[in-house]
Parts: C-alpha cells; sequence; structure tokens
C-alpha cells in the first residue's frame, strides 16, 4: 500500500438515530470530498432497536462513501439487541470494534465502547457489594479489550475510538454528580502503554471538546450535541487532519486543520 503523508478523520458521535430519513445528508454532505475515513463514536442509535439500526443502515449507505469505522455506545444496548443492531450497521459497510483492531489507509484503529466508573483517585474500587464488584469488573474488561486490540495493531500509527471517556477533563461542563457514569480512569492505563496518535470519544454531550492522556495524546469529545452547540453554524462533524511520518520513522501527529 502507498503511503500516505495525511489522513483527514471526520468523527462524531451520539447520533441517536431514530430513524429520519435524510437526517444524517447535512452533516455527512461531500464528506469523501473532506475527509478520507469516518470514525462513529457510540450511541448511533437511540434506542437500540432493529428498526433505527435498519433504518441507520440505509442512511450511512446512501450518504457515506469513504471507509468507516466506530464502536457502539450504552443506547445502543437499550433495547437488549446489540448484536442484531451490530450485524445491521455492518451490512452498510461499517466497521464496528469490541477489543478489535482494523487498519485503514495504513493506519490502525482500536476500539472498545468503554465503561462508567469515575476518574482520578475518585475511580471506583471493587469493594463492597457484588454489584459494585461487577461494575469495576465490566470497565477492567473494556480496558483489557482495548489493550488487547492495540497490543494487535502493527502500523506505526493508531488511532482509538471509544464512547465513554477515558479522561476527566473532557467531560468537564457536564454536572459533576454524573462525572463517575461518563467514563473511567482504567480506560486511560492501556493508552498510556502504546504510542498513540488521538484518542475519539462521545457520550459526554455538554462535555469539553479536547483533553489529554496522561501522556500527552490529545483526546477529543465527538458528540454530536456538542459540536452542534460549539459550532452552531458548521455541520456537527470534527475533521482532522493528520499529517504522518514515513512508516520508517518517528510518529508524529499534528493538528493541520480542523473543520467541524
Amino acid at each position: 500500500m502507498a503511503f500516505k503523508d495525511k489522513l483527514r478523520i471526520a468523527a462524531v458521535g451520539d447520533l441517536h438515530f431514530r430513524g429520519q430519513q435524510g437526517a444524517l445528508q447535512a452533516a455527512f454532505a461531500d464528506l469523501s470530498e473532506r475527509a478520507d475515513v469516518l470514525v462513529l463514536c457510540g450511541d448511533l442509535t437511540d434506542y437500540g432497536t432493529v428498526e433505527e439500526a435498519q433504518a441507520l443502515a440505509r442512511e450511512l449507505s446512501a450518504t457515506v462513501k469513504i471507509p468507516m469505522v466506530g464502536v457502539l455506545g450504552n443506547h445502543d444496548f437499550e433495547a437488549g439487541k446489540q448484536d442484531e443492531v451490530r450485524s445491521i450497521l455492518m451490512s452498510s459497510g461499517l466497521i464496528l470494534l469490541d477489543g478489535e483492531a482494523h487498519e485503514i489507509l495504513g493506519v490502525g484503529f482500536a476500539g472498545v465502547k468503554g465503561f462508567i466508573g469515575g476518574y482520578g483517585k475518585y475511580t471506583l474500587g471493587a469493594w463492597g457489594e457484588d454489584w459494585i464488584k461487577g461494575i469495576v469488573r465490566e470497565a477492567i474488561n473494556e480496558a483489557l479489550k482495548l489493550e488487547s486490540a492495540l497490543a494487535r495493531l502493527k502500523t506505526p500509527h493508531r488511532i482509538v475510538c471509544m464512547h465513554y471517556s477515558p479522561v476527566k477533563e473532557t467531560v468537564i461542563g457536564e454536572p459533576e454528580e454524573i462525572f463517575p457514569f461518563l467514563g473511567s480512569s482504567r480506560l486511560e492505563e492501556p493508552l498510556l502503554r502504546h504510542p498513540i496518535s488521538a484518542v475519539f470519544h462521545g457520550h459526554a454531550h455538554k462535555g469539553t471538546l479536547e483533553g489529554r492522556l496522561m501522556s500527552g495524546t490529545p483526546v477529543y469529545n465527538v458528540a454530536m450535541p456538542l459540536l452542534r452547540s460549539k459550532f452552531p453554524d458548521q455541520p456537527p462533524v470534527r475533521i482532522l487532519e493528520v499529517t504522518l511520518s514515513p512508516p520508517a520513522g518517528p510518529m508524529q501527529m499534528q493538528e493541520a486543520r480542523f473543520e467541524p
């Protein structure tokens, strides 16, 4: 595969699609001219129904002509039909990741839904009732799946997609009382053990656009409601143009252009 010196990544989450025909045309208009790949960060449907997934699959097939990769979110699990939702959406060409890795145009993508649990010293610990331990176990399992996906990637450049946030910075703006339900620091741990170019997530509709891992790697909150509120006169999709180093050289990531 020929080496690309730039990759334009369009990213958005929290579509909360209910089946409205043409609802995504404005957001994804001419996307193939503006981006090389579309990253979808969960809550693709609103209630996780088969009907919503079928309508969204038709919408994506009709409007998106570039490679698509993404993850499911908590809303996609609401109806208990997540396996069917996954299968239907993948029929549109969307590559859905759940601890898997996928390569597009020479760049590796790893993805998980993620889970809740809180941040820093306030991260929920496995102590007390079984259901508390179950929450912690689920967060750890999501982190382990992400670790496995990153370990399988052999590309020099890696992008991570998830629904829940791995850092507190990008959920600031939401009520502090719900911070523990917006993500977990446990998701950050595998991201610090592998070279990462960027992390994209959604879920925090009223959060902050950008934050960083402890390593300095940028984290972008691309929840569609947040993008609509911050950029009301532009399509609610954030486009990041990444300048790539040659495969034999060190990994570099530059923000050449954002075009929300």
